[in-house]
């Protein structure tokens, strides 16, 4: 149950950037090895490599990531790649250090355009500590892990987490490996426990799961392919639960392949100022076993544009669609939900469409669109500083959540999806969170209201990262 997803149990991320608004490397291991020297030359540019610092980390890996340096031409050129180098180094998150000097050659081989190129690195301890506090769809939690980088000198990381959040405990062990010298191209393989609560559904969710990942990029685009394995267990939330949801409980089996592409051109992923996302993904379940079969597809797009006076003006549009295969209905895992402060605000959480004595049990169909408009605070307070991290927010927001009869045509589908829409509009602040999360404080106006939406009208407080 994701922000518009029923699938909110996934685990941690565990590879890649931590995210956290507050965070403690703590180190836990032994002392570091003592430094080492190894050489490159490229006498063709007069141009020798060195590198000071390695202790566990292989030669070749970081022979890949520092290549391009010797197709530099002149010193602007080296500066720049070099560089480069250096940020490719520490995007392994096996460096707590990376200097690079760059001098001229010395010795009795040195030639009088020669130069010397120095990195000198500071590897991360064997096993590191951390704590994050991560924010989610207006939830919070703490997170507390323990990583072992540079497991095999190869950028290796074996990380265990531990979250207990408002409404989501979880805790998962995970092993990644990035290609040498192609750190978008990686493997991953995890193994989780994730309990949440959806109250607006009087649901209760464990899964226990395993699930192997292979990230790459093609072009402008990046891709992942994952398989999941997950035993989910669904039970009451409360005794007033409906019969509708206590149907729906018991245990389960689901494994499925899925499939994500993102092409991403914003300069934030936060609050952006320009640029525009497409993200398509695609979920097929029960051809590798399991007792859930479903095709599930949904997709977002979205467009920033700036304009006058520091204003942007930014459009979106979220959709999808879940599928059955064979007779069997579709599960409240898996089926979307829409309403609350982060997709169609105005309403209250994931409490548009079809219900069940007040308990939502989700659709197999959605769509929501938004306009939004951002300026500056009004005579600019704080401007330079800490009140550019404040904007007034405009918006009109739209969307509809139903079931459909897949007996019937597209054009049917699109009938049903057109009818009852619910939309709302208004204003707000909204204040940016480093590039971790964002908080807005709006106030709502829900329109298009049908029998069963639960509504906000008025003052409507939103945390989190993904909003509509």
């Amino acid at each position: 149950m994701g922000t518009v997803h029923a699938r909110s149990l996934d685990p941690l991320p565990m590879q890649g950037p931590e995210l956290g608004v507050q965070a403690d490397d703590m180190d836990l291991g032994e002392p570091e090895h003592e430094p080492q020297q190894e050489v490159l030359e490229n006498k063709d540019h007069q141009t020798h490599l060195n590198s000071y610092g390695l202790g566990r980390t292989k030669e070749d890996i970081l022979t890949y990531e520092i290549a391009d340096v010797f197709q530099a031409k002149n010193l602007i050129d080296v500066m720049k790649k070099s560089h480069d180098a250096r940020q490719r180094l520490l995007r392994l998150g096996i460096f707590r250090q990376v200097e690079v000097v760059i001098d001229t050659s010395e010795g009795e081989d040195a030639l009088p355009n020669g130069l010397d190129v120095t990195f000198e690195v500071k590897e991360l301890r064997r096993l590191t500590g951390s704590y994050n506090t991560m924010v989610g769809n207006n939830e919070g939690s703490m997170v507390l892990g323990l990583k072992l980088p540079n497991i095999f000198g190869r950028a290796e990381k074996l990380t265990f987490q531990f979250s207990y959040g408002t409404k989501e405990t979880s805790y998962g062990l995970s092993f990644f490996k990035p290609q040498a010298g192609h750190f978008e191209r990686n493997f991953s393989v995890n193994i989780y426990k994730v309990t949440g609560q959806f109250p607006w559904s009087s649901l209760r969710e464990t899964d226990r799961g395993i699930s192997t990942e292979f990230s790459f990029p093609i072009w402008k685009t990046n891709h992942t392919v994952k398989w999941e394995g997950v035993w989910r267990e669904l039970s009451c939330l409360a005794r007033t639960a409906s019969f509708a949801v206590r149907e729906e409980s018991g245990h389960s089996l689901k494994s499925s392949l899925s499939h994500a592409m993102v092409i991403d051109t914003r300069n934030s992923a936060i609050l952006p100022k320009k640029g525009a996302l497409l993200k398509v993904n695609q979920e097929l379940a029960g051809y590798t076993g399991g007792d859930a079969s479903f095709l599930k597809e949904d997709f977002e797009i979205q467009v920033n544009r700036r304009l006058f006076w520091d204003s942007v003006l930014s459009a979106s549009l979220w959709g999808g669609m879940l599928l059955p295969i064979g007779d069997k209905p579709t599960s409240i895992a898996d089926r979307f939900y829409l309403g609350g402060p982060t997709s169609v605000r105005g309403f209250s959480m994931y409490s548009i469409g079809p219900q069940s004595e007040g308990d939502y049990l989700g659709g197999e169909a959605y769509w929501a669109g938004g306009i939004h408009l951002y300026t500056p605070l009004p005579f600019r307070p704080g401007r330079g500083g800490f009140g550019d991290l404040f904007r007034t927010h405009f918006f009109l927001n739209a969307g509809n959540l139903c079931n459909l009869n897949y007996g019937e045509g597209p054009r049917a589908h699109l009938s049903r999806l057109a009818e009852c829409i619910r939309w709302s509009y208004g204003a707000g602040i909204v204040l940016r969170l480093g590039n971790i999360a964002r908080l807005e404080l709006n106030y709502c106006i829900p329109m298009g209201v049908q029998s069963g939406d639960r509504i906000c009208d008025g003052v409507q407080f939103g945390a989190g990262i993904r909003f509509l």
